[in-house]
């Protein structure tokens, strides 16, 4: 795709497992090395081209049972609100935050690692096969986004708890494999701890907690999930970037 027919080293480091962390590292990966085979090739390409790009390869070329967001979410960076459809038509909007209100967001959000990873195929598989029966909680599950979009907007950082709680409730019913007694349990903590939201990231399963608390109440949250390993997570502003662009002849 990129048209590098030559040898190339590729080397890549990551702070997270490899794969099912549910973090969207796959699609990360991609959008990476697309760029920088496009940047090798003295090319530079937009952070559409890199996310269309992304999916073709994920999607069609692989054949993954996932959908587009990880890929754009990883070309654009940000706090985005990305719209699907209708057919391709992607349209991703960077929401224009004050300072304090992005600060704030920054500081409300705690990822910790369950401990579980997994391969997501399995259960993205089940949500394809169920979605003719779940249309109702994958029509909530867009409104929700929408409504903490909605919310960011109006400088109430509050919202994005609350959406994402209940889109954790209707995500659970998508698949069988989507939740289990120890991931409740983790959610549940978190909440009676004082956080506002909580939901494993990706497919589910496993993988990582993604939990939005005030800043007064994290103390508690972090005692009760004192088991798990949290990973200190910041919001990106760039999206997919060449940091580093060295060209030398070897021999000279």
């Amino acid at each position: 795709m990129a048209g590098v027919r030559g040898g190339v080293e590729i080397t890549t480091l990551a702070d997270i497992p490899s794969a099912g962390s549910g973090l969207g590292s796959s699609s990360a990966v991609t959008v990476g090395l697309l760029q920088a085979l496009f940047a090798y090739q003295g090319r530079q390409l937009t952070a559409e081209e890199l996310a269309d790009r992304a999916c073709a390869i994920e999607t069609d070329r692989c054949r993954k049972p996932i959908g587009k967001q990880d890929q754009y979410a990883a070309a654009y960076g940000g706090v985005c609100d990305i719209r699907f459809g209708p057919g391709d038509r992607v349209l991703v909007e960077q929401l224009a935050l004050t300072p304090q209100i992005r600060r704030q967001v920054q500081d409300e959000l705690l990822l910790f690692f369950t401990g579980i990873t997994r391969s997501a195929n399995t259960i993205l598989g089940e949500q394809t096969a169920n979605i003719a029966d779940r249309l109702p909680q994958l029509d909530l599950l867009r409104d929700l986004a929408g409504e903490a979009a909605g919310g960011l907007r109006e400088g109430d950082v509050d919202a994005l708890g609350v959406a994402l709680n209940k889109s954790w409730a209707a995500k659970r019913e998508l698949a069988s494999g989507v939740s289990n007694p120890a991931i409740d349990e983790a959610v549940e903590a978190a909440l009676a701890a004082g956080a506002t939201g909580a939901k494993v990231t990706g497919a589910g399963g496993g993988g990582f907690l993604l939990v939005v608390c005030p800043l007064e109440r994290q103390r508690s949250v972090r005692e009760r999930l004192s088991s798990m390993r949290e990973l200190p997570i910041k919001i990106d502003p760039f999206g997919s970037r060449v940091i580093l662009n060295v060209h030398h002849d070897i021999w000279s």
